[in-house]
């Protein structure tokens, strides 16, 4: 969308039209002692060509996914985008759609979202998926209150190895609800220690909250650690961060969790240094009413055509504030789209090939590491695409260096767990050649010594 600035004669109408005789009489309100008397120090104006030319230097400046080798995941995940989903994306209907105020007349908008919260329904095998959350830190925070609404208790209990930054949002969450939050520590394997969570958990405990693959990248033992959380009466509620896995890994719902929640922008969307991101909340039926955003259900018209409809909306200005359940319900409907596109055109098969490209090449880039003299592999759980490698010297100071090679490594996680300075969690996916492994494994080498 091009800039088109207005020239003096348009200033001029525009002036009359309001009634004043210049630009600075519109600021006489503002106290002169509080206006800017000098003119900003800025350069001269540019040429739309130059100012390209410009811009375009200081981005080459930045390190991508497309001018280096990249492994850094822990929440954002370079992934493939077929060249379809922005084709279609971009379709006028989609690309300049937004929240449905008037709902069922938008059956197009409706649609995509009832498709959405089909499929992601689907892959967490759970009941009922909302459409949706800002992102995967604050659908956390969400499921939590969802959870003690539900539980009518105030104790969570976060596991370690949940994303430490989605832990610091949940914390800011709850802090003046007067919620008790503790923590569940880590085995030395890098999972969620049950043992202590069965302790923990009592009467009065609301939600457990487990990351799968967990920020470590280690995957964990479902299937166990839900029905003991469901045994205290406490909820299960499983963070996603990485939407992919579950193309290989069963859905949380299979071991019985209440809630599924995380992010699912890998599902269509690149990283682009932060966003824009897609949260998603899916939990068994009987929460459909505590679910914060909305949920579009299927109907009939009167002559037995599918008709689309808005099922339930919780937000403030739709019912009762007290009955609210979240003011942020953004459908993030073009983000959400993507990923329905993504997942219709991968399908099943598809969806599990490239989930089993991600394990295949994090299990052999994880062994080329830790033969480097040196290096170790922290954790021994199974992982999906992500795992911590030790190292000789600090990660932080290995991270800076490898970035003259061309390659972004992992990320230094001393910069959240006191102990870690020498380790970096590494993620490898589909992208990654085995040839940038080779690159990754020299230029390792050659930074840590």
């Amino acid at each position: 969308m091009r800039y088109f600035p207005q020239g003096p004669d348009d200033i001029a109408r525009m002036l009359d039209a309001v009634g004043v005789g210049s630009v600075d009489a519109l600021f006489e309100c503002i106290p002169r002692n509080l206006r800017l008397n000098k003119l900003l120090d800025v350069p001269p104006p540019h040429s739309e060509m130059d100012l390209r030319r410009e811009l375009g230097a200081l981005a080459s400046g930045n390190a991508t996914a497309a001018s280096h080798r990249w492994f850094l995941g822990a929440g954002a995940y370079n992934h493939y985008v077929p060249a379809a989903i922005g084709q279609i994306l971009l379709r006028s209907e989609f690309y300049t759609s937004y929240t449905p105020y008037q709902p069922e007349i938008s059956q197009g908008t409706l649609q995509a979202i009832f498709e959405f919260q089909t499929l992601m329904a689907a892959l967490t095998e759970l009941d009922v998926a909302n459409a949706s959350l800002y992102d995967g830190a604050s659908a956390t925070a969400e499921g939590v209150l969802v959870a003690s609404r539900a539980t009518r208790r105030r104790r969570i209990h976060l596991s370690e190895a949940l994303h430490p930054l989605y832990a610091r949002v949940v914390r800011t969450y709850v802090r003046h609800l007067g919620m008790e939050v503790a923590t569940i520590p880590v085995l030395p394997d890098g999972r969620t220690d049950l043992e202590a969570m069965k302790k923990q958990c009592d009467a009065e405990s609301a939600v457990v909250v487990l990351q799968n693959p967990n920020f470590f990248g280690c995957v964990e033992d479902l299937e166990t650690a839900v029905p003991a959380i469901r045994a205290s009466g406490a909820f299960a509620q499983v963070v996603i961060t990485e939407a992919l896995s579950l193309g290989l890994l069963h859905g949380p719902g299979r071991w019985g969790a209440d809630l599924a929640v995380g992010e699912a922008h890998s599902l269509g969307t690149p990283p682009q240094f932060g966003g824009p991101v897609l949260g998603f909340m899916v939990a068994r039926e009987g929460l459909l009413r505590q679910m914060p955003g909305r949920l579009v259900g299927e109907a009939r018209d009167a002559d037995g055509r599918p008709a689309y409809v808005m099922t339930l909306v919780t937000r403030e200005q739709h019912i009762r504030r007290e009955k609210a359940t979240s003011n942020i319900c953004t459908n993030q409907g073009l983000i959400a789209l993507g990923a329905t596109i993504y997942m219709s055109l991968m399908g099943r098969e598809g969806m599990r090939e490239v989930a089993l490209q991600n394990r295949a090449k994090a299990l052999w880039a994880k062994e080329r590491l830790s033969a480097i003299p040196g290096f170790s592999v922290r954790f021994t759980a199974p992982v999906f695409n992500e795992f911590v490698i030790d190292m000789p010297r600090d990660a932080s100071e290995v991270s800076e260096a490898l970035i003259s090679h061309g390659v972004v490594g992992g990320l230094p996680l001393g910069t959240f767990y006191a102990g870690m300075e020498r380790s970096m969690l590494f993620c490898v996916t589909e992208m990654n050649s085995r040839g940038d492994i080779e690159t990754l494994a020299s230029a390792l080498e050659e930074c840590a010594s």
